[in-house]
């Protein structure tokens, strides 16, 4: 069984709750009714119920009502999340009339049900920009206690089954955080590696990428991998973590022996830290088109509960696949 299927697999044991709350978006409708036909996952659709059943009929789908619809405008704990909301952002000067329109944006409603253990967790983003499901994300769910940074990780999968864990690779950050810090670029790692286990199902050998191996160049964008390498390592012991390594020295186990030896990642890696977002994303996108990768994210790190971001230009498959590792990222936590 391919990587999909084992996490759609898993995600039916576990049987978690999400919200959509892009619920009258035609994909998002039928990639529900998919997941609720298939017990991937139970589905909470935020929407105008009428106008969600209207579509259903329209598309012919026969599982929406299995899925539990919430109308942002009217619901039974309208008045509690408004109180919340007016609560966690008076230092911010939150006034109860902003707070009532906050909850009426499907999002921000999104983001609260999750905080508040209604959902546990949220896929969203086939019809809206990345900036805008992240924001209340960060207000409301916020990050993980010790942890300052989010980022997105890609599992690619490969053609070529000698690289990484059987032709799987996990790529990070690709989708977030533009220039870490050497302690940012540490927790990234780490993180990334907690995602290789609970999405991935192996243990992560994590390389953290740089244009040096091992001293071989001198400049400060290497020294803050050389750092960003020995704080991972203290905050995960149980990890096994190595840099500064050039990619070709992280992968190819003639130049990893060459290049590092001695190193137990060198030549073996299957988890690839990228020191900027910029590389990361450059070399992701590469792979994907020039190797053929199947390129599987972004998977969100980081946050306290579990909230994902689609690409507009997603497919239904692709919506249901996130909702699947989502499901597996609130079974990890």
């Amino acid at each position: 069984m391919d990587l999909i299927g084992q996490i759609r697999e898993k995600a039916q044991k576990y049987q978690k709750t999400i919200v959509l709350p892009e619920g009258t978006e035609e994909r998002t409708l039928k990639a529900a009714d998919i997941l609720v036909g298939d017990t991937i996952a139970k589905i909470i659709l935020l929407g105008n119920k009428n106008e969600i059943e209207k579509l259903s009929e329209k598309f012919g789908l026969n599982n929406i009502s299995k899925a539990t619809i919430v109308d942002p405008m009217d619901h039974e704990k309208k008045d509690a999340y408004i109180d919340t909301l007016v609560e966690m952002r008076k230092k911010k000067g939150l006034q109860r009339d902003d707070a009532v329109k906050l909850m009426e944006d499907p999002l921000y409603l999104a983001a609260m049900m999750v905080k508040m253990g209604d959902a546990d967790g949220e896929v969203a983003g086939a019809d809206n920009a990345t900036g805008d499901v992240l924001r209340p994300a960060f207000q409301i769910v916020k990050t993980k206690p010790g942890i300052s940074v989010v980022s997105g990780a890609f599992f690619m999968i490969l053609k070529d089954k000698t690289y990484g864990e059987n032709g799987m690779m996990v790529f990070a950050d690709c989708a977030v955080h533009p220039n870490p810090t050497a302690e940012e670029l540490a927790e990234i790692a780490v993180e990334t590696g907690k995602t290789t286990r609970a999405i991935g199902g192996f243990e992560p050998r994590i390389a953290m990428l740089s244009f040096s191996t091992k001293g071989s160049a001198k400049h400060e964008m290497v020294d803050k991998v050389v750092k960003a390498t020995e704080l991972a390592k203290a905050m995960a012991t149980d990890m096994k973590i190595d840099g500064e390594l050039q990619s070709d020295a992280a992968i190819v186990p003639a130049i990893g022996e060459k290049k590092a030896k001695g190193s137990e990642i060198a030549g073996k890696a299957n988890v690839l830290v990228f020191p900027t977002l910029e590389t990361g994303n450059i070399a992701y996108k590469l792979v994907q088109r020039l190797a053929g990768a199947e390129a599987v994210g972004p998977v969100l790190q980081g946050m306290a509960a579990p909230i994902n971001d689609l690409s507009r230009g997603c497919s239904v498959e692709d919506i249901v696949s996130l909702v699947a590792i989502t499901c597996n990222q609130a079974a990890a936590e």
